[in-house]
């Protein structure tokens, strides 16, 4: 999981930044969210273990968020 918080009023921006991006590997699924107070999430899963190598989203630019992406890792139980 991927989270992001854009400059105020620059999530349409980061929104449209996330969905440029390509990972070397194209996940099982996608799926881009949006929600309150200019935050993004990007969701992927992966047909692999939970410690496996994986492409990961980049840091976009620091002019359009206002504080470093999140990133969490879940298994489905």
């Amino acid at each position: 999981m991927w989270e992001a918080r854009a400059v105020a009023g620059r999530g349409e921006e980061l929104l449209a930044w996330v969905g440029e991006q390509r990972l070397e590997r194209e996940p099982l699924r996608r799926d881009t969210l949006r929600a309150p107070q200019d935050r993004v999430l990007v969701i992927t899963w992966w047909d692999a273990a939970y410690d496996a190598e994986l492409p990961e989203l980049p840091e976009p630019d620091g002019e359009l968020v206002s504080r470093a992406v999140h990133r969490w890792r879940f298994e489905t139980v």
